[in-house]
């Protein structure tokens, strides 16, 4: 009898939950893109970002898509396809207008290039745990989502086989954060003299 009484309060938490979960899942993805989309509007440098990363979630968003049309599965994912689709295009223009004012900007000017230094490769490794850790959070949650609201196998699976890629540049990334490349800081020439 007590908990027919609670009725009255689960049954709205439960859909509170359900629609918290689903919003989650529909711009729970886009979220790493946020900070990474402003430091690179900030910053007018797309360098640490790859162009492939939209080129895969383009092709699986719309590979998504097109799935849906042949079998029908819950909403919320067909909504995180459309707003990823639209993130990776948003991310793809902003990456092409900046590394092309980059190359106008470089050709308009001629300077020396001095050695790479050890401190900005680690910072940058460390910007990458960061948005590797995001990655990963939000390909863990979305397998989760997957299994538990039943998708169809292959999201589970391909959920499941980002999270093990995602660990795998994690990896890549820490270690390389844990001991960055040092530059050589001068050349050897074959007769044995060092120059600069």
């Amino acid at each position: 009898m007590e908990a027919e009484g609670l009725d009255w309060l689960l049954v709205p938490l439960h859909q509170l939950v359900s629609w918290g979960a689903a919003a989650a899942m529909v711009f729970g993805g886009v979220v790493p893109y946020v900070p990474q989309y402003r430091d690179i509007r900030r910053t007018q440098n797309a360098d640490g970002f790859s162009t492939y990363v939209c080129l895969v979630l383009l092709v699986a968003n719309i590979l998504r898509i097109l799935f849906w049309f042949g079998r029908r599965f819950e909403s919320p994912l067909l909504w995180q396809s459309a707003i990823m689709i639209l993130t990776m295009l948003l991310m793809l223009k902003l990456c092409t207008e900046v590394r092309v004012a980059n190359e106008l900007n470089a050709r308009r000017r001629s300077f020396a290039v001095l050695p790479a230094q050890a401190l900005p490769l680690a910072s940058g490794a460390v910007e990458c745990i960061k948005m590797v850790l995001m990655w990963t959070s939000g390909d863990a949650f979305k397998t989760a989502y997957f299994l538990l609201k039943g998708a169809p196998l292959q999201f589970s699976v391909c959920g499941l086989l980002q999270v093990l890629v995602d660990l795998a540049i994690l990896g890549q990334a820490y270690a390389f954060a844990r001991h960055p490349q040092k530059p050589a800081l001068h050349a050897v020439h074959p007769a044995g003299t060092k120059a600069l």
